[in-house]
């Protein structure tokens, strides 16, 4: 089952129109869809047009859903979107186009790299250590 989610990622406003303030011209969105580990999105802008008589909504009191209906009725086309979203991880599930290995080449096998075999040095049960390393001991005490 997918989900999709809509959210606005950004507002953008103009300072001072008319006697209004803070007036959103531009909204940025993005629809998220999952499944799994699998996932598409799609974003874009609407822009619209400044606000008229009462219907404007001070910028402190706007909700998300509400400036998802402004996008959807100034022309985003809410169910092409989620159409585009859904296709995005249906492709990913089942992929519509494949490159398989080129048939006349032989397989490629990927091979760990072998670890380097260390053996300890044998030693003579019988033989004492010291006569194993038969290497003379310097000292530089006068002494010894």
């Amino acid at each position: 089952m997918i989900t999709i989610n809509w959210i606005i990622e950004r507002l953008l406003c103009k300072p001072v129109e008319g006697t209004l303030t803070d007036v959103v011209i531009t909204a940025d969105w993005r629809c998220n869809g999952t499944q799994d580990q699998y996932s598409g999105t799609c974003y874009g802008s609407t822009s619209f047009a400044p606000p008229s008589g009462s219907e404007f909504t001070p910028y402190e009191d706007l909700t998300q859903e509400q400036v998802l209906g402004w996008c959807f009725s100034n022309g985003v086309d809410k169910a092409a979107i989620e159409a585009n979203v859904t296709q995005q991880i249906n492709d990913q599930i089942n992929p519509p186009i494949i490159a398989p290995p080129l048939p006349w080449l032989p397989p490629v096998e990927i091979v760990p790299p072998m670890l380097p075999q260390v053996e300890p040095p044998l030693v003579n049960a019988e033989t004492p250590v010291a006569a194993v390393d038969e290497q003379p001991v310097v000292s530089d005490d006068p002494a010894a």
